[in-house]
């Protein structure tokens, strides 16, 4: 072949691997702004509009489950359960546990602290953390409890069965 051919052929190439990878880039599942987070979903009303019987309205102490960005405030401030999730958007893994909390929500009274994986060396240190998808129970004042990898089992039920029995 002639040089002209294997430049046309190396072009089309480029283009083609380029056009790809934007499709996969404008495909990613959106992450949530540092604001936003994401609750459990409600259960459905089951009372079929029938006669309570007790005049006391029943009280719920559960805190529905919740997934946001970590900050250090907010994992002080919370009640319940707290993981941390060392996640990195570039990881398939990551973004499988990330769709299955989105979709299935969280357990009450747990919540899941996004923390970038690839920015925040200092606690995955802290934590000993050394690959994506890792999840550390802390304790109210932050202190590891246990940890756990969802790499080959990305769904947050894996998480669920092994740090909170």
């Amino acid at each position: 072949m002639d040089k002209k051919v294997l430049y046309i052929i190396s072009a089309v190439t480029v283009i083609i691997v380029v056009a790809l990878g934007y499709a996969y880039y404008m495909n990613m599942p959106e992450t949530p702004d540092d604001n936003d987070a994401i609750s459990t979903p409600a259960s459905p009303d089951t009372t079929d509009n029938k006669e309570i019987e007790s005049e006391e309205p029943a009280q719920t102490s559960a805190i529905p489950g919740e997934y946001r960005d970590y900050s250090e405030e907010a994992v002080l401030a919370t009640s319940g359960e707290k993981l941390l999730f060392f996640h990195a958007p570039w990881c398939p893994q990551c973004r499988s546990v990330e769709t299955s909390i989105e979709q299935n929500g969280l357990p009450d009274d747990v919540t899941v602290f996004k923390v970038d994986y690839d920015t925040n060396q200092d606690l995955r240190q802290r934590y000993g953390v050394t690959i994506q998808t890792t999840f550390v129970l802390v304790d109210d004042s932050g202190n590891k409890i246990d940890s756990y990898v969802a790499y080959d089992e990305p769904n947050f039920a894996s998480v669920e069965r092994e740090l909170l029995q």
